[in-house]
């Protein structure tokens, strides 16, 4: 089994080539119905196919949100696996998110489902949770690493409820989120272009300057869109960072569907708005 050129590397050339956006494949029910979709595997199919179709072949990362297939069972695992090979076939990384976070053994075994090279759901990278402790991800950094994948690991989210944990002050003064993006520093010291292991951070979450973002990975940016943040928002929110934030924007997006022509033209909007910011920065 070869590796895969690291994602970093990877990442990097995508994001300079394409831009550094990111969309969503988000299909809950009422993204489904607004689509004129039943609330059933045929329209989990028609959603998912339909965003590859207009979006793989054009902009750098797709997301899509495990969840969503999952509730469908194993028919919808197997939408999933198909949308997996089919955007990275058309040339987008795809980023699975996912967010597992365990121990041990279960750990392992959530890496090998989406890192593991020959894995039928093997993505570019997944996010995780590190709240059972950083270490608890060893054999997630493990696997990226041989497989040249990476990890996005949750440090300073969006939701409102994620700051009783993630702005919690240990012993040595330092927040856990700043411990996380510590972690992350110390992960991908010395590698170019980019690291692979980077930080999910909230682009909802203002003025970050208190947080040391210069992780040498990338910053993987939820929040553009619906939940407020706009493009215009990044060089304040990610300051020096900002070249090497994914910002990710889905219903902002996805509500344009089902027209093919229409989700490029929104996903095209964002990336120009998104290219001017960052060159300003």
């Amino acid at each position: 089994m070869s590796s895969l050129e690291p994602f970093g590397a990877r990442l990097r050339r995508a994001m300079d080539e394409r831009g550094p956006l990111c969309v969503g494949i988000d299909p809950h029910a009422s993204l489904l119905a607004e689509w004129g979709l039943n609330d059933d595997v045929a329209g989990l199919e028609r959603f998912s196919r339909t965003v590859v179709e207009a979006m793989a072949d054009r902009v750098a990362v797709l997301k899509p949100q495990s969840a969503f297939f999952e509730r469908f069972g194993s028919r919808g695992i197997a939408v999933l696996e198909r949308s997996v090979e089919e955007a990275r076939a058309a040339g987008a990384l795809v980023v699975m998110d996912a967010k597992r976070g365990d121990i041990g053994s279960t750990m392992a075994a959530y890496a090998e489902t989406f890192l593991r090279k020959d894995s039928p759901l093997f993505s570019d990278a997944l996010t995780v949770s590190p709240y059972l402790g950083y270490g608890s991800l060893s054999p997630a950094v493990a696997l990226a690493r041989e497989s040249g994948a990476g990890l996005f690991v949750l440090a300073l989210t969006s939701n409102p409820e994620g700051g009783e944990v993630q702005h919690a002050i240990r012993a040595d003064g330092r927040t856990v989120g700043a411990t996380m993006l510590a972690h992350l520093a110390a992960e991908n010291e010395g590698e170019e272009p980019l690291g692979s292991f980077g930080a999910v951070v909230g682009a909802t979450l203002g003025d970050l300057s208190s947080y040391d973002l210069a992780i040498n990975g990338p910053i993987l940016a939820p929040g553009i869109g619906a939940q407020g943040a706009t493009p215009a928002d990044l060089p304040q929110v990610f300051g020096a960072a900002v070249r090497n934030v994914v910002p990710n924007v889905s219903r902002g997006v996805l509500r344009h569907g089902p027209d093919v022509v229409a989700l490029r033209e929104a996903a095209s909007r964002f990336a120009d708005a998104v290219a001017h910011a960052v060159s300003g920065a």
